[in-house]
């Protein structure tokens, strides 16, 4: 991401809450709910997505890994390839279920994601 002059790379986190997510045609599926962020190294783990386009989920707020999500400033929100289908198709979600290591590995797996436990940067 190339960012102008005068915007800073860092944002807080309540100004990412409402944030639009788009899917890669550009269709609103949703908005940022919250993020769950590893305390250990400061990074950010998951964002938790309130859905509002994809019709028949059996549930509407879903933890997708960070990496899966791009920010695309021409939108000003964050575009992802997630599919209705890899959602529905997903680990089973539970309330905490990012405190799980097994689900977080399938999660990334599923997702073909970067685990952030394994990121260098």
């Amino acid at each position: 991401m190339v960012q102008a002059a005068n915007e800073h790379p860092c944002v807080s986190s309540n100004e990412l809450q409402g944030t639009h997510v788009y899917s890669t045609n550009e269709v609103h599926i949703g908005d940022i709910d919250h993020l769950v962020i590893d305390k250990a190294s400061g990074r950010v783990a998951y964002a938790v997505i309130s859905f509002v386009g994809f019709l028949g989920l059996e549930l509407s707020r879903y933890p997708l890994p960070w990496s899966v999500l791009e920010y695309d400033r021409t939108l000003g929100g964050f575009r992802t390839n997630v599919t209705e289908q890899q959602l529905k198709d997903m680990p089973a979600i539970s309330e905490n279920c990012w405190k799980d290591r097994d689900w977080e590995t399938k999660t990334h797996e599923h997702f073909r994601s970067n685990p952030y436990w394994e990121a260098t940067t």
